[in-house]
């Protein structure tokens, strides 16, 4: 994933954070008579008169607030996880009468069976240039390790039959953005119950990785998953990509951009001349097509999906809003298809 040259370190946060609150608690303290409305603004701090808001440090910190309410996220579910996981536990150990302590030891880890010696010689052989040892040496240490395989497994896989059965429902949801997006830039189903907001650079090399993965999931989700396009060309080091967009607007004019988006992604060469080239290719108006890069008319357009893209958090390319649910990288299908499948879910 490409990201933008500025970003502000964990100690620049928490100083810009610990500079806000102080200055929020200098003005309370110079000022105790006024007591702001619940719908106003806070103010934190004052410059020459004039107030500086805390929704004015949004743009620069956005990203990095993003950072932290998913991590929040991801230990709140940790520690979810393992309180559901006990519970099951204590449920299971009571209807059976046994101590909780006993409940795995009993129904899973007594049932496992010692693995035979051709599993014991096929794992050996699958590790021979990494062991570097002889096989009768650390055939016993090897048999241990993987019978403690077997049973972590079968714990798992225990663990998760007593959720399925137990009618766990999770409500804790990740961190969701409201985002946005362009009608005329949507492929896919408009009423897909699965809306992925896509921003991206033309230049960008993962955002070109990715586009094959993209058309395997709106495939494998025909019905169920649209995808809406947006631009975040980071000019600082493509310079290429800003003009691209331009151009990828300049072919929605003649209602060909999906056609020219491929055709750009498909392009290692993004200069004027290679721009329209690849118009010609498509047998748009050429002329048209010439005047409207040469016009700059849609620089402002491009502009807007950069800052609002900077204002949900996006850093660099390519960026993802799953239904609002954040993501980044050049992600494989199952990783893509995992979180459509958690989306589905929640529709259900």
């Amino acid at each position: 994933m490409h990201t933008s040259a500025f970003r502000i370190t964990w100690l620049a946060l928490s100083c810009l954070i610990c500079a806000a609150r102080g200055s929020a608690q200098n003005a309370d303290a110079a000022k105790p008579s006024e007591t702001p409305s619940a719908g106003s603004k806070q103010v934190v701090a004052t410059i020459r008169g004039q107030a500086v808001y805390d929704d004015d440090l949004s743009p620069s910190i956005q990203a990095q607030l993003l950072q932290l309410r998913n991590q929040e996220y991801e230990l709140k579910k940790k520690a979810l996880d393992s309180l559901i996981e006990q519970k099951l536990v204590e449920a299971a150990a009571k209807e059976k009468g046994i101590p909780k302590e006993k409940l795995l030891e009993q129904e899973v880890d007594a049932k496992v069976q010692q693995p035979t010696d051709t599993e014991v010689a096929a794992y050996y052989l699958g590790q021979k240039d990494r062991l570097n040892r002889p096989f009768e040496e650390i055939k016993d240490q090897l048999r241990q390790g993987l019978k403690q395989a077997k049973i972590q497994q079968a714990r798992q896989d225990y663990l998760k039959g007593l959720r399925a059965a137990g009618n766990v429902v999770v409500l804790l949801t990740r961190p969701k953005v409201q985002v946005g997006y362009d009608p005329a830039r949507l492929r896919g189903n408009p009423k897909a119950p699965v809306m992925i907001v896509e921003f991206s650079d033309f230049q960008c090399p993962y955002c070109r990785q990715v586009e094959p993965t993209l058309k395997q999931l709106l495939a494998k989700y025909p019905d169920k998953v649209s995808l809406a396009y947006r631009d975040f060309p980071l000019a600082q080091i493509h310079p290429q990509a800003e003009l691209a967009a331009e151009a990828s607007r300049c072919a929605l004019e003649q209602g060909k951009f999906w056609e020219y988006h491929d055709q750009l992604y498909n392009s290692s060469n993004l200069e004027r001349a290679a721009l329209l080239d690849d118009a010609r290719t498509l047998k748009l108006d050429e002329k048209q097509f010439d005047s409207c890069l040469a016009s700059g008319k849609y620089k402002a357009e491009v502009e807007r999906d950069v800052k609002e893209g900077m204002q949900a958090g996006v850093s660099g390319t390519p960026t993802y809003f799953i239904n609002g649910v954040p993501s980044s990288g050049s992600q494989p299908l199952e990783a893509f298809a995992r979180a459509v499948e958690e989306e589905l879910d929640r529709k259900r």
